[in-house]
């Protein structure tokens, strides 16, 4: 039956990038509903003891001490107060000397904000909000570019290690090479794999993934060593403070180098090995999750293509649309990209490598043309669309 309203669906077609927008919508919902769940499930009966366990500790003291439960509970307020401030009943060291400020503005500008250190003052409490405002923008540009530089340097190594590969199975059975031209035209044979040549040819987004994801694990690992060591903690609960470290999530319920004094090991090393971690572990992390962002929005654009069966009023067919747009999540420079045949597992925009003037496979769109092409779009879809230049996906 023809769609006389425009769409059979009662509404006129969907954007592709709303749709996509949609449906990443229901995945956190859902995402978010199912982690609660199992949150729920693992930590509310541990929750329920303690609280049981606090009460009987609680009237006990009150009545072995005849103390009345309100003058209690006001210094137990007290006491919560004091330790806001920085106050424990282990020392640890002072919060706010030049080595503890340092500490807490790098916990800022990271976003990690761990919590056990705040400002009380209203002045520091208005200096952090301005100070805080272009901190946290400087430091998520200098991920931003870290992230860039890195995909560029596993790029140039992937293809390099895929140019010797190629270089060795274009060898005839004389042992002689073949000429630029015929190993050009047989690049789409036995050396080609897929059809592509030497000139555009992209690492996968997943073998880039993979790597991120060893050289997370990795400082990780080495991280949780030197943090059991140092702090007394579990294996476990080293590699916990890390992803929530790393992640710039920032629980504050475990923080790293608060002592005053390391038993066994040299302070003032152990520090400075606890910033460099930290500052090597949120890049890795951050390049991970931007890496792994590019995959999601693979699989929702296949989900988008497996949706236009059913509906193709809702989600036309890309070339099909007598006013379809180019679509703004695409960094195109200058002009619009030579497209592939489209693929389950591809929806980036390979350009041509013949023409004359063009980046190379390994280069990063420029400034001007990324601007051009992405006026009005979020910071992070701008870096996946920008690594997606770089990379096969």
């Amino acid at each position: 039956m023809a769609c006389r309203s425009g769409c059979c669906c009662g509404s006129g077609p969907i954007n592709e990038d709303n749709a996509r927008f949609l449906l990443l919508a229901l995945f956190i919902i859902i995402y978010l509903l199912c982690g609660a769940a199992v949150f729920s499930a693992l930590e509310q009966p541990k929750e329920r003891e303690a609280k049981e366990r606090w009460a009987q500790r609680f009237e006990h003291f009150s009545q072995k001490y005849n103390l009345s439960k309100k003058d209690l509970n006001n210094f137990l307020r007290n006491y919560e107060e004091a330790n806001v401030a920085g106050i424990r009943v282990d020392t640890i060291r002072p919060r706010w000397d030049f080595t503890g400020a340092f500490y807490f503005v790098g916990t800022v500008v990271s976003t990690i904000g761990f919590g056990m250190t705040t400002p009380a003052t209203i002045g520091g409490k208005v200096f952090l909000m301005f100070y805080g405002l272009l901190g946290c923008a400087a430091t998520i540009l200098f991920f931003n570019l870290f992230l860039e530089r890195v995909i560029t340097v596993i790029a140039v190594v992937l293809k390099s290690c895929h140019e010797r590969r190629h270089n060795k199975a274009v060898l005839p059975q004389n042992g002689r090479r073949l000429s630029d031209g015929n190993r050009a035209g047989g690049a789409g044979g036995s050396g080609g794999g897929k059809g592509e040549g030497l000139a555009g040819w992209k690492p996968s987004v997943y073998c880039v993934m993979l790597i991120l994801g060893v050289a997370a694990i990795l400082v990780s690992c080495c991280a949780s060593l030197m943090y059991s060591a140092a702090e007394g903690w579990g294996y476990l609960d080293s590699l916990y403070f890390c992803f929530v470290a790393f992640s710039t999530i920032g629980f504050g319920d475990m923080v790293s180098s608060q002592r005053v004094v390391y038993e066994g090991h040299a302070t003032a090393a152990y520090r400075l090995g606890n910033f460099f971690f930290i500052l090597t572990g949120v890049c890795c992390i951050y390049s991970l999750f931007n890496v792994i962002s590019i995959v999601i929005k693979q699989v929702l654009n296949w989900l988008l293509r497996r949706l236009e069966a059913p509906c193709r009023c809702c989600f036309p067919r890309r070339g099909h649309h007598p006013h379809r747009h180019p679509r703004r999540n695409v960094v195109a420079p200058g002009h619009l990209r030579a497209r592939r045949d489209p693929s389950i597992e591809t929806d980036a925009i390979n350009e041509s490598e013949t023409d004359t003037g063009r980046r190379m496979s390994g280069e990063m769109i420029s400034m001007r043309d990324f601007l051009a092409a992405n006026k009005v779009r979020d910071s992070g879809l701008q870096q996946a669309d920008s690594l997606c230049d770089i990379l096969r996906v």
